[in-house]
């Protein structure tokens, strides 16, 4: 029997989805948005951080990624330490099980290759394994779409990543960067192809935005501490990245200009609090986004943004704001360079915020012709996605060009 003349096909999600960070969530929501569209047949659910958060917001039933549900909390004792030991074995059935019910799992961009931000191996790198492997094991087709990839120094997590990658059945990445990290890691990227970062996809705003005070400036901030191989001086990172952020934050308000604070992930908070109590003034705020679709309407508002996050840089360049990044990773100078913009960067591992406010200014004195930079940028953005999507509808349902066994449920 064919998938032409028998049940839907069987799709499965799979990330750190609902764990609240937005990023990834837009990237499920474009992902969703695709397969509703394009595929609105198939059958959808996820394996994932927050089950009870993307049932609820996304409408699609949700099952736990992790057994253990401390996983990503550090164990110290011997109870904790067994029961996260045990959690790896039960995951690896969890996993198989799930894998085994679908005739397709895709992970939707997120850096899942990367070890941009402190990562231990035996969390999500071996979850991710343990996905790619079943598939391979259970003739299931597991695609990482647009994701992120950068170099990995720690061995064990390269040695996962690299095999993750190479027992998927597709792949896309959303930069050069990501392709060509993962070519030096040793997996064969010929026919890996380069998109936009999946967010780009989302709907756009409607041409009304709510008003805000003239020269508003978003600042978005991030609980930043470094990259993987930068845990030894972790604390001294984040001082200074808060300390030249708090500087930067206190010469706006000295120009008399509004700030609205922005997050990207519920980490983030406690970073906000601190630059609310060391400025101390009416005209800094704080946005409560809770989506992607949030994080944009912030930046409409705003005449310009300078943001850390990465997602928070995709939704101001997305509606097409002048913006500035504070780069914590090679991933956020390649979009901005995408963008039209690669002259707007600035190290967060050394803010300096007389340096800062020299670009920020610049920035400002070019807005016009970047908005219309980035108008184009966009529309070129939009194309690329519509290729990945049909890309995806030929590597991942042929049976809409020609027909093909699906397996039974059990």
């Amino acid at each position: 029997m064919t998938s032409t003349d028998r049940n839907p096909v069987r799709v499965g999600l799979f990330g750190l989805l609902g764990s609240g960070n937005l990023g990834n969530d837009g990237s499920l929501e474009a992902v969703l948005g695709y397969l509703r569209a394009e595929h609105p047949e198939a059958v959808v659910d996820a394996l994932c951080g927050g089950p009870e958060v993307v049932a609820a917001r996304y409408g699609i039933p949700a099952r736990r990624l992790h057994w253990y549900r401390g996983e990503y909390r550090t164990a110290s004792r011997a109870g904790a330490i067994a029961a996260k030991g045990l959690g790896k074995l039960a995951d690896v059935v969890r996993t198989a099980a799930w894998v085994r019910r679908h005739d397709v799992v895709i992970v939707p961009g997120m850096g899942v290759l990367e070890a941009t931000l402190p990562l231990r191996p035996w969390g999500f790198p071996y979850s991710l394994f343990l996905l790619c492997a079943t598939g391979r094991l259970m003739r299931t087709r597991v695609a990482l779409v647009g994701v992120g990839a950068d170099a990995i120094g720690n061995r064990p997590t390269r040695i996962l990543v690299r095999w993750s990658a190479r027992l998927a059945a597709y792949r896309s990445y959303r930069d050069a960067l990501s392709r060509d990290a993962m070519r030096a890691m040793g997996v064969d990227t010929a026919r890996d192809e380069i998109y936009p970062d999946l967010a780009f996809a989302l709907p756009a705003l409607p041409a009304s935005a709510p008003s805000r005070p003239s020269g508003l400036v978003c600042v978005g901030v991030m609980d930043f501490h470094g990259g993987d191989d930068d845990r030894a001086r972790a604390d001294e990172i984040h001082r200074r990245y808060l300390e030249g952020t708090i500087r930067f934050v206190r010469a706006l308000v000295g120009d008399g200009r509004p700030v609205r604070l922005l997050t990207g992930d519920e980490v983030d908070v406690p970073v906000v609090e601190a630059i609310l109590d060391a400025v101390d003034s009416p005209l800094v705020t704080a946005a409560g986004a809770s989506s992607l679709t949030d994080l944009m309407k912030e930046t409409a508002a705003a005449d310009t943004v300078v943001a850390t996050r990465y997602h928070n840089l995709v939704c101001a360049l997305k509606v097409g704001t002048p913006t500035l990044a504070l780069s914590y990773a090679a991933k956020s100078d390649a979009l901005m360079d995408r963008m039209g913009l690669a002259a707007y960067c600035h190290p967060a591992r050394e803010v300096d915020a007389e340096r800062l406010l020299v670009q920020f200014r610049e920035l400002e004195r070019g807005s016009a012709e970047l908005r219309l930079t980035l108008s184009e940028r966009n529309l070129t953005a939009t194309r690329c996605l519509e290729q990945q999507f049909t890309a995806l509808t030929t590597a991942l349902f042929p049976a809409t060009g020609h027909t093909r066994e699906v397996r039974e449920t059990p």
